[in-house]
């Protein structure tokens, strides 16, 4: 327990004295706090903790300075997302010398190679780490990074393994210089990298690595949502020939699956199941799942809705593309050259002739629907709803949801930690809701 909210027939007068009821009460209370009149005292306990907190057997990444005084507390007051009278104090991330092993590339689903570093294992943040991305050949050249080299590596965020830089003191001479290849790894075909781009890309749209990573992005929970269909169980569709696109998906059958590794008669049941839901995903969720490049979930949602079937999309012009609000050249591009290719248009037949939804649901009634005129703003995090199926919930009842706030919102829904939208909104006097009030709407409506 760190603190309480409301309470009779008790006044303790500071923070500290709060939190020896809690423990006397029989409450769980982190025994390691402290209180300090002077700041150096504070800054010597920082430091104790900085090297101290590894041997705590869980992990930390910082320590939270509070005003022990509960009437300083209620003067100082909060902003919308914090209090004004506490703020945290990270560490800096944890750092350690290891020497790199060798450089290796992985195929992304787009076809771009991206290059990770695999080093001599260390400790960082709790765990053993051996291997952090070097994001592109720039990268590399920038930071002089050479296989045999000894480097300084770390957690940015305490999560993502990141070499800081090399130790180029420490080189002996038989450090070796490392270039993209020439070839992808993965099929063999030549690659290329556009004018303009750090990334390089492997020409073959079957490549092995790019379906395995498509068919994930496929059937993520963003995407399609197809519940177990993970990495393992595409990999062993793959290697056995069952699929070679995602409308190869729906054509599977239960003695396919039985076939596959831990996949009993059950579970090759319950992934059909799950394959047969999501032909009837929204039409934005489609658009999502074919990967094209530069078409994240909103620009998704806003294609969805302005072209309402995915046949229209596929017959609209690049300058077409260019006119609709939020779609710059880059995607519009990108969306022309997708459809263009014969190869994508094939298996987007298949997907129809499957009976994947390819149609938006409002798509009969048009803005017709409750929610119609309505612009909504989401922020913070739901419990019962992600972003993209909150958003699909009003966008079916006719509402449209926008990503910045302004006097023309009619509804700022609140969920856990909002943003700096939550601050605009009330500095706009906009009607904001929390989920319970959110999830009312959508049932009246």
């Amino acid at each position: 327990m760190y603190g309480i909210g409301y309470s009779s027939g008790i006044s303790p007068a500071g923070h500290r004295e709060v939190l020896e009821l809690l423990g006397e009460l029989g409450f769980k209370v982190n025994p390691d706090y402290r209180v300090f009149g002077e700041m150096d005292k504070l800054i010597e306990y920082i430091g104790l903790w900085q090297a101290g907190r590894f041997d705590l057997p869980y992990a930390v990444d910082g320590l939270v300075i509070k005003v022990n005084s509960l009437d300083q507390q209620e003067r100082l007051g909060t902003t919308a997302k914090n209090p004004r009278w506490a703020v945290a104090y990270k560490f800096p991330p944890e750092q350690a010398v290891t020497r790199i092993r060798n450089i290796f590339v992985r195929v992304g689903r787009t076809g771009v190679l991206t290059p990770s570093a695999d080093f001599e294992p260390v400790r960082l943040a709790g765990t053993t780490v051996s291997r952090a991305t070097l994001h592109n050949e720039d990268m590399i050249r920038e930071k002089d990074i050479r296989i045999g080299d000894k480097v300084l590596v770390q957690k940015a965020g305490d999560v993502i393994p990141e070499i800081v830089g090399v130790l180029d003191g420490e080189r002996d001479g038989r450090e070796g210089p490392w270039t993209m290849p020439p070839k992808c790894p993965s099929c063999g075909s030549p690659v290329v990298r556009a004018a303009g781009e750090v990334a390089v890309r492997c020409t073959n749209l079957a490549c092995p690595d790019q379906l395995w990573e498509g068919l994930i992005h496929f059937a993520s929970r963003n995407a399609m949502d197809i519940a177990g269909l993970g990495p393992a169980v595409i990999g062993q569709l793959l290697a056995a020939g069952l699929v070679s696109d995602p409308a190869d998906l729906y054509a599977l059958h239960p003695e396919d699956l039985i076939k596959l590794e831990r996949l009993g008669p059950k579970s090759a049941q319950n992934l059909l199941g799950a394959i047969a839901n999501s032909k009837s995903n929204s039409l934005a969720r489609l658009i999502f799942a074919l990967g094209i490049r530069h078409v994240g979930e909103r620009a998704a949602r806003i294609l969805a809705n302005h072209y309402k079937s995915l046949e229209a999309l596929m017959a609209s012009p690049e300058e077409a593309l260019m006119a609709i609000p939020e779609i710059g050249p880059k995607i519009a591009a990108s969306i022309a050259g997708f459809f263009a290719g014969a190869e994508n248009r094939r298996v987007l037949e298949k997907l129809v002739q499957a009976g994947v939804n390819t149609r938006d649901a409002g798509a009969a009634t048009g803005d017709a629907g409750p929610l119609s005129g309505k612009v909504f703003v989401i922020t913070g995090t739901l419990e019962d709803f992600s972003r993209q199926e909150a958003t699909e919930q009003v966008e079916k009842r006719g509402g449209k949801v926008s990503s910045s706030v302004s006097r023309n919102t009619d509804f700022v829904v609140a969920g856990e930690k909002p943003g700096s939208k939550y601050e605009k909104a009330v500095a706009l006097g906009l009607k904001i809701l929390n989920e319970r009030e959110f999830k009312e709407i959508l049932a009246r409506e």
